[in-house]
């Protein structure tokens, strides 16, 4: 991509698109294109066709995508398969049909077997059966990568496809019903502080382990792979570390400065044990994750008092 290169960020409102959008302006891109989903229905494949044809973006960044926590996925699978293979589908065919030079797809680590080897090869996709409580999600996310690579097979067309590990940052979803589970814990302590509660409640037995991009590393690494990746195959966006549930809502009751005790609801479920990926594609490639734990729960928590709760008041 040059300066003037014009780009269609897709989901530019949401936690990652957002992200791309900052960047990619930090680094002096100046000729961005989107819409918010009022003005375009992605699900529509008219009006993406029509949008397409009208703007000729050259590159593309797929972060538009319905997602959700584990309680979201749990309750809506209609939508989270429905929704997410029609915008995919919608716009990497619109993407081919108008001459789009790159595209990058933003999937999730989710497409990878509940009981696959830790940390998670970008090799392990399609090993084994995939965590249920998701399987919706990642098997349009995994339809989405196949659609590339189909694509690039037959009209030799650039897309990628990058698979973030779980993410936080600006623009997070903090609702407690729909929400993952940083987000969800950041509102659960901020709450617990305001009212004095006793105790906050987690899900599950702590035990699980898991790994936290900050969104402005993941963007960061989206422009990196934009502009120097071409290869067919996935890869991984993460940090390479990961800590339990239960350190996590240790650190982040220490960023929210709660007093009380975490209790945990040991009748709720884990999900998957670890979901920790390997990062050795990338690493290779030139790019590293920045941010550690501790300075983007910081600039989370300051997001969400900044914008979720004076947007409230």
């Amino acid at each position: 991509m040059n300066k003037n290169s014009k780009i269609y960020v897709a989901g530019h409102r949401g936690l990652v698109g957002s992200a791309i959008v900052r960047k990619l302006q930090e680094k002096g891109y100046n000729n961005l294109v989107y819409r918010t989903s009022a003005e375009l229905d992605l699900r529509d494949k008219p009006q993406v066709d029509a949008f397409f044809a009208e703007e000729k973006p050259e590159f593309v960044f797929l972060a538009a995508a319905k997602v959700g926590g584990i309680v979201a996925n749990n309750e809506y699978p209609a939508e989270f398969i429905h929704d997410n293979l029609l915008i995919q589908s919608n716009i990497i065919d619109a993407a081919y049909r108008n001459g789009v030079e790159k595209l990058l797809f933003l999937g999730s680590t989710c497409i990878y077997p509940k009981l696959a080897p830790q940390p998670l090869k970008e090799e392990y996709l399609l090993t084994g059966a995939l965590e249920p409580t998701n399987e919706p999600y990642a098997i349009a996310k995994i339809a989405g990568i196949k659609m590339c690579e189909s694509y690039n097979r037959q009209y030799g067309t650039k897309y990628i496809s990058a698979m973030p590990t779980n993410l936080y940052g600006p623009n997070d979803n903090f609702d407690l019903h729909t929400s993952h589970v940083l987000p969800a814990l950041l509102r659960k302590f901020h709450e617990a502080k305001a009212s004095n509660a006793p105790f906050v409640e987690m899900w599950g037995t702590g035990t699980p382990k898991r790994e936290f991009l900050y969104s402005d590393d993941l963007a960061d690494a989206c422009v990196f792979l934009m502009n120097t990746y071409e290869g067919n195959e996935i890869v991984n966006i993460g940090v390479g570390e990961d800590i339990t549930i239960k350190e996590l809502g240790e650190k982040v009751k220490a960023v929210v400065g709660y007093e009380g005790d975490i209790q945990f609801d040991t009748s709720k479920p884990d999900g998957t044990p670890r979901k920790l990926v390997d990062v050795t594609k990338l690493n290779g490639l030139g790019w590293k994750a920045e941010t550690v734990l501790e300075d983007g729960l910081q600039k989370a928590y300051q997001w969400f008092l900044d914008n979720e709760l004076a947007a409230a008041k």
